[in-house]
């Protein structure tokens, strides 16, 4: 007996951060590390850096779910990257932290080494934007990493 099975198709995605308040993550990480006043700007600060909120992470994967038009790469990003020094400050912002601490690209290099990472994933710039999505229409929940990160603090403050 013979059937036709159902058209397949693949779907490559590119993931930025995903940032959530689930503890272990890396939104968990920097704000520890912001809290402690160790929150500042990473080598020159200049360099881009992407990231998605946990909502829009699940809301994107849902719609390509419903959407079969969609194939190929994927990029899963916020619509606006910014330079982590802006980065920064904004997470210090909503923690309500006042200073943070820079990190010159020298000491990251050493702690990279302890902590048996590469460098280049906080000193490369990552600005990727999701074309694709936004071309076919995909609304992003927070799409601006300032109020992202206001809405990420206070459900991790009141999951403490």
């Amino acid at each position: 007996m013979e059937r036709e099975l159902p058209n397949t198709r693949r779907v490559l995605l590119r993931t930025a951060m995903v940032m959530s308040e689930d503890r272990g993550g890396v939104f968990d990480v920097l704000s520890k590390l912001t809290r402690r006043g160790l929150g500042g700007t990473c080598g020159d600060g200049r360099q881009y850096v992407s990231w998605i909120h946990g909502e829009d992470f699940v809301r994107t994967i849902d719609w390509l779910l419903a959407h079969d038009e969609i194939a190929g790469p994927v990029n899963v990003a916020a619509p606006n990257p910014l330079p982590y020094a802006a980065f920064a400050r904004a997470l210090r912002a909503a923690w309500s932290v006042r200073l943070g601490l820079p990190a010159p690209a020298w000491l990251l290099e050493l702690g990279t080494f302890v902590l048996r990472t590469e460098s280049e994933l906080v000193l490369k710039s990552r600005r990727v934007v999701p074309g694709r999505l936004l071309q076919a229409g995909l609304p992003f929940t927070h799409p601006d990493w300032p109020a992202a990160a206001r809405d990420l603090v206070a459900r991790a403050r009141t999951r403490r």
